[in-house]
């Protein structure tokens, strides 16, 4: 799986998961500006482990994950 698809499908889950407009994303788009929680943040980490079959460790540093292109280096890491 390429960059791009990874960004389409990260994009696709954050906009469903933060009631967002996906062609508003982009890989700079931060969660701070989404509105996004904590509990935001973990509903959506769920949903990129059941969407690309990965596990985040439970010890990686979630408050390093801040914008769209981080979550798909975190998934590119993971797969």
């Amino acid at each position: 799986m390429d960059h791009s698809e990874i960004l389409d499908k990260v994009k696709a889950l954050v906009a469903e998961t933060l009631e967002a407009n996906e062609a508003d994303l982009s890989e700079e788009t931060s969660y701070e500006d989404l509105g996004a929680d904590s509990f935001d943040l973990l509903e959506l980490v769920t949903a990129m482990e059941d969407e690309f079959g990965i596990t985040v460790d439970d010890s990686a540093d979630l408050s390093e994950v801040k914008t769209i292109g981080d979550t798909v280096d975190m998934v590119t890491k993971a797969l």
